[in-house]
């Protein structure tokens, strides 16, 4: 079986006993890998905030924020699946884009051409500077799966981790059976 290849379009998921709070159990979606550094955004991390919360001139939108990860928290970035409606998005993967021009976006809610359910915000990022990623890879930091647009749209964030482990097969779905913490086994 060939081993599979870090590129964007792909999902890191934290090796079970990472011991940085910011990454625990986390489910991180690559949008962007070069070799001048990646980001990503952590897909499984809920904070109790909504969009209108952040942003006030952003029409009423019933949208959860979650957690993008440690860098630039004063940053509010975006993934949807209207990369055909949404100037400027970047495809990451099938039915998986990010960003686009925000005045638009701002439009297409206000019509309901964007639903909750079609977008998920995120406070910050998870960005690596060059070979990083390929470092803490190496150290075994981080587990690669494929990215199914279900798992950022439709998935329950709380099992995320666990259901995309699970779904790697083989030892993953044992890891994925693990509990939080191991002196609770």
């Amino acid at each position: 079986m060939a081993k599979k290849k870090l590129n964007s379009g792909t999902i890191l998921l934290a090796e079970p006993f990472m011991a940085d709070p910011n990454f625990k159990r986390a489910a991180v979606i690559l949008c962007e890998h070069h070799s001048e550094g990646s980001i990503g955004f952590i897909l499984n991390k809920l904070v109790d905030m909504k969009i209108n919360d952040l942003i006030a001139s952003f029409p009423e939108f019933d949208a959860e924020v979650y957690y993008g990860g440690p860098v630039h928290t004063d940053t509010i970035h975006y993934i949807h699946n209207k990369g055909d409606l949404l100037e400027g998005s970047h495809q990451v993967a099938e039915g998986v884009y990010w960003g686009g021009d925000f005045e638009k976006l701002k439009f297409l809610v206000s019509s309901q051409l964007i639903e909750p359910k079609d977008i998920r915000f995120f406070v910050g990022y998870s960005g690596w500077s060059a070979d990083q990623l390929k470092d803490e890879m190496e150290m075994g930091s981080w587990v690669l799966a494929d990215l199914d647009a279900n798992y950022v749209f439709n998935a329950e964030r709380d099992s995320l981790w666990s259901e995309i482990m699970k779904n790697k097969g083989n030892t993953y779905s044992v890891i994925a059976q693990m509990p939080d913490y191991v002196n609770w086994n």
